[in-house]
């Protein structure tokens, strides 16, 4: 027959790979196809119930998802999800078959369980969280280089996808923490076709929903740790998630605690140096758990000089920072000091390392004196040139001395933000501090003046 027969996939991967247990009907309500643990492939059914019956009986979440096509039209038919009535299930089945369509019907695999679905195609690996493999014709999705995706997918759930090394074919597949489908795997193969030539390696940019799923600093620097830049060995305790770990061992034996926004909140949640629980601090900082998606607990590193490093509007980088620990630095509650020469070359060779792959970047970073390491890592240049913040022209600028502290900052930030005034910041802090960063994210003009003039 001609025309593209989904459930003819879905038995060709099944007999190569793992795939969710279903069985599929023609418009004749026929049974086609059955991939049922306890059933033989070439199981005829009685009736449609039974059938339907025997796929919700093995479904550990008692319910089914339903799909249809029509071969010489694929796409955009009706997709149905976590059905559990026999009565519902049975009755659309027969609404989609009179209307002459295929169907597949198959257990429901839980897309909250913390895992992923998307796409690979090409040198494109593509997915999200909380959605099916359609997420990528949404925005939001992660969109990674294949070897890179697959060194983050490890590194977070301990595992690669197991997917058809076939890169000219467009694959559809799922990844989850519990080991499901009819073969008992991590990897669910859902599709498989080749549509045309696949896509060329995408940028990488966060954030999305995968970063927001980790949280903005764990995304960020499980990024660096995949591509071999050096990070502090990290554990990430994350809401959905089991706790993972990525990073080199810096052998200070100290532990830094870092809460982790689902998007960069400048110098608004907790750092602390020592241990403390880390889900009393979750508790603390986000009780209704919509604002921190994690806390990392990083190991420390013996800092000899630490601080921040943006690329500026040229692309060259400007490094900033202090001797020892840059918690205050970037606080705006110490100033930058002249860093040796030999620290500000090192830290420019790593900016170029990670510009090489990610284009511009700002990262914090600490120095143990022989060789600097990435504590937080961000996409994307900034505006700010010399004691200019974020350029612009305001009718009127407000003053605010550095020592009134940060939260002031955020408060006047909201006073101003939507008007046609500026800020002044009064006092020596630096542009790549967490004062900065707020200005730069506010797009609000704004300059740094040392002394009253």
């Amino acid at each position: 027959m001609a025309g593209h027969f989904k459930d003819d996939i879905l038995d060709r991967l099944a007999r190569q790979g793992n795939v969710a247990q279903f069985v599929s009907f023609g418009p004749d309500l026929g049974v086609r196809h059955v991939w049922i643990r306890g059933f033989p492939q070439g199981e005829r059914f009685a009736s449609l119930e039974e059938a339907v019956g025997a796929l919700l009986t093995v479904s550990p979440e008692g319910s089914v998802n339903i799909r249809s096509w029509q071969p010489d039209d694929p796409k955009n038919r009706s997709f149905f999800y976590g059905r559990k009535e026999p009565g519902e299930i049975l009755a659309e089945l027969r609404r989609l078959a009179a209307d002459g369509l295929y169907t597949i019907v198959n257990e429901t695999i839980d897309v909250e369980d913390g895992g992923v679905s998307g796409v690979a195609f090409g040198d494109l690996l593509e997915f999200a969280p909380g959605d099916t493999p359609r997420c990528v014709e949404k925005p939001g999705a992660c969109a990674l280089p294949r070897d890179l995706g697959f060194r983050v997918l490890e590194t977070v759930y301990g595992f690669q996808p197991a997917l058809p090394e076939r890169r000219e074919a467009r694959v559809e597949w799922t990844i989850h923490p519990l080991k499901r489908g009819y073969r008992r795997e991590h990897t669910t193969l859902w599709e498989m076709e080749t549509p045309g030539p696949p896509p060329v390696a995408p940028r990488i940019e966060w954030p999305h929903r995968f970063s927001r799923h980790l949280g903005d600093k764990a995304f960020g620097l499980v990024i660096a740790d995949a591509l071999g830049l050096s990070v502090p060995r990290t554990m990430v305790f994350p809401r959905r998630l089991a706790p993972f770990t990525f990073g080199t061992g810096t052998g200070s034996s100290e532990t830094w605690l870092r809460t982790c926004p689902l998007e960069q909140v400048p110098g608004r949640f907790t750092t602390h140096r020592g241990w403390i629980d880390p889900f009393r601090l979750l508790r603390e900082e986000d009780p209704e758990g919509d604002a921190i998606a994690s806390v990392l607990a990083q190991e420390g590193v013996d800092a000899r000089h630490s601080g921040a490093l943006l690329a500026g509007p040229d692309g060259e980088p400007l490094v900033e920072g202090v001797v020892g620990r840059g918690d205050d630095f970037m606080l705006g509650r110490k100033p930058p000091e002249e860093l040796p020469a030999g620290v500000e070359s090192s830290l420019k060779d790593l900016y170029r390392r990670a510009a090489g792959r990610l284009g511009a970047v700002r990262f914090e970073w600490v120095h143990d004196g022989a060789r600097p390491w990435i504590v937080q890592l961000h996409r994307g240049a900034a505006v700010s040139s010399g004691r200019v913040i974020f350029p612009g022209d305001a009718e009127i600028y407000r003053s605010l001395e550095i020592s009134q502290g940060i939260d002031a900052l955020r408060e006047l930030i909201a006073k101003v933000q939507g008007t046609e005034e500026g800020i002044v910041l009064l006092g020596r802090v630096g542009v790549t501090s967490h004062f900065g960063d707020l200005l730069r994210r506010a797009r609000i003009p704004s300059r740094i003046e040392e002394e009253r003039t």
